[in-house]
């Protein structure tokens, strides 16, 4: 017998298609879909944008390595520099958020000749083992041989930042913690990182896998504190929920992996139409300020929850909702997909919602109702 292995579990849903927000199940009904596979359908279910760049490149050729040249590379890569910001940019593509970070983390030590890192309590940057030893939560890292060169501080804490010293190679950092409880960074906080990081000659790696390409109101999230990253991760979004991932760096900094590193499918021309895809779209329809705007008005209405007796408080920045219960979120997700809700869990006790930029006010509305019902009484 063959049987699939499930490490999240299985939330007893049977999705058969999909489209932009919604997601239907084998009998037909209809959900909204807040969960987005863990944010990376944040531009839509089979938006026909990417699809349609996907299935020409699939026409062309669907492998071709950096090793050598082919058109879509010099496509991606000229479609980033209006994406990134300004300056110079030495870019590199892998194929998840995890494997990124790895790089990141990678390049950071060969480039400082450094090996201790800053990471952040409440920190999640993925389940390898690089990232994994920079994630906080000691339930993922049970029985895992972790690398032990990891310094956590206090998230949104001035005061620890002193700490940061000539021994760190770089400090990883998201803007808004995702599994961690939708935390968003403070601008003072990520402002004093930079300061310590610079005078410390460590680098200042910004995990925007989750947070970035929009979701927040900037095409990414750490733009709203006015900072200047060294490197940025990002993944998820950036292609639509096609499996890519990138590294941006700072040059030389990814100069000195020079055959170091290397990846099959990382810049694999399907994974780099769907990021050209992904690009179109966000500048073509404005992404970021329309995240804004309808982020604005979910976290208004969220707001109105915090009366009911088993709400804690609720969080968020632009389309990244947190609502922290006083129940197991399981239940309150089991309630809402009753309803026709897909949400997500964050942290211990955070129902988190992860919409699609194209959700309407009525579906927002829609899902806010849904969540009065589930943490009412």
């Amino acid at each position: 017998m063959i049987e699939l292995a499930r490490f999240h579990g299985y939330r007893e849903l049977h999705v058969a298609r999909a489209s932009m927000q919604y997601v239907w199940d084998s009998s037909g009904r209809r959900y909204l879909d807040l969960h987005t596979g863990h944010g990376a359908a944040f531009l839509g279910h089979n938006n026909p944008r990417i699809v349609e760049r996907v299935y020409s490149q699939w026409n062309s050729i669907g492998v071709c390595t950096p090793q050598f040249k082919c058109g879509i590379q010099d496509e991606a890569t000229r479609l980033l520099g209006k994406v990134l910001p300004p300056g110079d940019w030495m870019v590199a593509f892998q194929n998840s958020g995890a494997e990124a970070v790895e790089l990141a983390l990678k390049a950071a030590w060969v480039h400082t000749g450094r090996t201790r890192i800053v990471a952040f309590k409440g920190g999640f940057h993925g389940r390898t083992l690089g990232a994994l030893s920079v994630t906080w939560n000691p339930r993922y890292r049970r029985r895992v041989p972790v690398i032990g060169y990891v310094d956590f501080l206090p998230f949104n804490d001035v005061s620890s930042l002193d700490s940061i010293g000539e021994e760190h190679a770089a400090v990883i950092v998201e803007p808004v913690q995702g599994e961690g409880g939708v935390v968003p960074a403070e601008p003072g906080f990520l402002r004093e990182l930079r300061r310590a990081t610079s005078e410390a000659g460590a680098l200042l790696i910004v995990d925007e896998v989750q947070a970035g390409f929009g979701r927040t109101g900037h095409i990414w999230a750490h733009q709203a504190s006015g900072i200047e990253a060294d490197i940025i991760v990002a993944g998820k979004s950036i292609g639509g929920g096609f499996p890519v991932s990138m590294v941006a760096a700072r040059p030389p900094i990814l100069e000195d992996l020079a055959g170091l590193h290397g990846s099959t499918h990382g810049g694999n021309p399907l994974a780099l139409a769907a990021v050209v895809g992904g690009i179109e779209v966000l500048l073509e329809n404005d992404v970021p300020a329309q995240a804004g705007v309808k982020g604005a008005r979910l976290l208004n209405m969220l707001e109105e929850l915090e009366d009911l007796p088993l709400v804690r408080s609720v969080r968020g920045m632009g389309l990244m909702g947190g609502i922290e219960v006083r129940r197991m979120p399981g239940e309150v997700l089991r309630c809402l997909q009753d309803k026709g809700v897909i949400a997500i869990r964050a942290g211990i006790n955070v129902v988190r919602l992860l919409p699609p930029y194209m959700v309407t006010e009525d579906d927002l509305g829609g899902a806010v109702e849904a969540l009065k019902g589930c943490v009412g009484a």
